[in-house]
């Protein structure tokens, strides 16, 4: 393989924002995969459990794909974009009805070899 590939996994459409993800993908930015997993797995957040599902995908993709050693790979890119808002209705004093979005993000994921 040649030098600093990167396999990556995205998910697409998930149900929350794009702000409250990106706390927690740069925790886990530029770090081991190992340590990555220790990190989303104790930090309190929703947004740790499909982040953790990416990665684990992405280390997949690696191993599966590439041929790659799992104990090898760090992060070497994560970032959410948003997606689609799903657009809400709310009832409002004298029947009027306000606006409400629900937002959505793409999460990518993206692995490789470290150069130790």
């Amino acid at each position: 393989m040649a030098d600093n590939t990167e396999i990556k996994a995205i998910a697409r459409y998930i149900r929350m924002s794009p702000y409250k993800v990106r706390r927690v993908l740069d925790q886990i930015r530029g770090r081991s995969y190992r340590e990555a997993l220790i990190i989303l797995e104790f930090m309190p957040y929703k947004a740790c459990e499909p982040v953790l599902k990416v990665l684990r995908s992405a280390v997949a993709n690696a191993e599966h794909n590439a041929g790659l050693d799992p104990q090898k790979l760090v992060v070497s890119n994560a970032f959410a974009d948003g997606g689609p808002s799903l657009k809400r209705f709310r009832p409002r004093a004298q029947g009027r009805a306000y606006q409400i979005r629900k937002p959505t993000c793409h999460i990518t994921v993206a692995v490789a070899e470290s150069e130790k």
